[in-house]
């Protein structure tokens, strides 16, 4: 009677483990923040596979059973950041390839709306060349929305210099975009 009893145990599946939970629970805002960054369905998946089998293989020690939303939407932007740099550096494009379809007008023209494309690659790509720190931040602020307070807590620094570095963020990006807004600005 107790073989049969652990048969019938073994054919009932197991509780979800502790990463399994913390998984099902955040796998949607990890992908999230990824999309908004990488502007690509394939390279945030490829951002949350990366989050998770970090976490898997003991890559990362970080405590979650404090704040699990705050280190995996940071964990996301770093990766999503570190993603967007590598392309750089292998001067392979592509993110512009896959058009947004949540930020895309459907009243737009094709011109306008190529226009928009090549503007969101763009700014992806500019914040992927920032920092580490300033492209955390830029992305905590204006693609997650947190505010300058709660970037400060979660980076352990002041809002002070969470002004500061974004600031200087935002200086460089509108350098790096500017010939172009001028350009598209001249079009109309």
């Amino acid at each position: 009677m107790q073989a049969a009893a652990i048969r019938t145990l073994r054919l009932l599946p197991e509780p979800p483990g502790e990463l399994e939970t913390l998984f099902r629970a955040h796998y949607d805002r990890v992908f999230r923040a990824a999309y908004r960054i990488t502007g690509s369905p394939a390279d945030a998946e490829d951002v949350l596979q990366t989050v998770f089998l970090r976490l898997v293989r003991g890559k990362e020690t970080y405590d979650l059973s404090e704040n699990p939303e705050a280190y995996l939407s940071r964990a996301a932007i770093n990766a999503s950041l570190d993603l967007m740099r590598s392309r750089g550096r292998a001067k392979s494009v592509g993110l512009g390839d896959v058009a947004s379809e949540a930020l895309e007008s459907k009243f737009q023209n094709p011109e306008a709306a190529h226009a928009d494309r090549e503007l969101q690659t763009l700014i992806r790509q500019a914040v992927g060349g920032l920092g580490k720190t300033a492209g955390e931040m830029f992305a905590l602020r204006y693609y997650e929305g947190y505010d300058n307070q709660e970037i400060a807590k979660l980076l352990g620094t002041s809002q002070m210099v969470v002004g500061v570095v974004l600031h200087r963020a935002r200086t460089r990006l509108r350098k790096e975009i500017g010939h172009y807004l001028e350009k598209h600005h001249e079009k109309q």
